[in-house]
């Protein structure tokens, strides 16, 4: 039924330019689009707030292109992943696997430090983003999305116009690379 309000709002949206129906969908799916961006920035909260307000006013100006084949969560998901896709190649403009296919930490993305919010877990939440830096950038966004928001390999596929095979290939390397990097920092399992 969730997805029938949100097809409701999108059509109100389309054909009638109703903004409070798409200030609805805004305050519906920002935490999460949020989310989802901030961890992909590993933790930069200005840059996944710009991304995030780029997400939404794409998603407005292209609301008639929706087709309803995935859910309206779905399709914005795969705007916010174009949004940083397209941010990445502008700010790095190499391929993404010469860079990230090193083994090296990915610590030279963090334009700006880390900052976080008091009573937040902030330890645990360092220690997800610099596990998270160890990932390429398409296990990052495959952990990401089905580890951290939950979303199924269907979903991740669309998201990422990835085959679904591919995104299980991508989890594998990047849970096996997680496992590692987390036992040999402390992280036994068993807590």
């Amino acid at each position: 039924m969730q997805s029938l309000s949100d097809i409701s709002l999108v059509a109100q949206v389309a054909v009638f330019h109703n903004q409070r129906a798409f200030d609805q969908l805004v305050r519906k799916y920002q935490s999460p689009v949020r989310r989802f961006l901030l961890n992909l920035t590993l933790g930069n909260e200005a840059l996944s707030d710009d991304l995030a307000q780029d997400t939404f006013l794409k998603a407005y100006t292209h609301i008639t292109q929706f087709k309803g084949i995935a859910s309206f969560q779905t399709w914005l998901f795969r705007i916010a992943y174009n949004i940083y896709y397209d941010h990445k190649r502008k700010t790095h403009p190499q391929p993404l696997s010469e860079r990230e296919g090193n083994g090296k930490t990915q610590s030279d993305e963090l334009s700006t430090p880390l900052t976080y919010r008091e009573g937040s877990g902030v330890g645990i939440q360092m220690d997800i983003h610099a596990a998270l830096a160890i990932l390429k950038e398409e296990e990052r966004v495959c952990v990401t999305l089905q580890l951290i928001d939950g979303y199924s390999l269907d979903e991740i596929s669309k998201m990422t116009n990835m085959p679904v095979n591919t995104v299980k290939s991508h989890l594998r390397r990047g849970k096996e690379k997680l496992t590692t990097y987390l036992k040999n920092n402390g992280y036994d399992g068993n807590r």
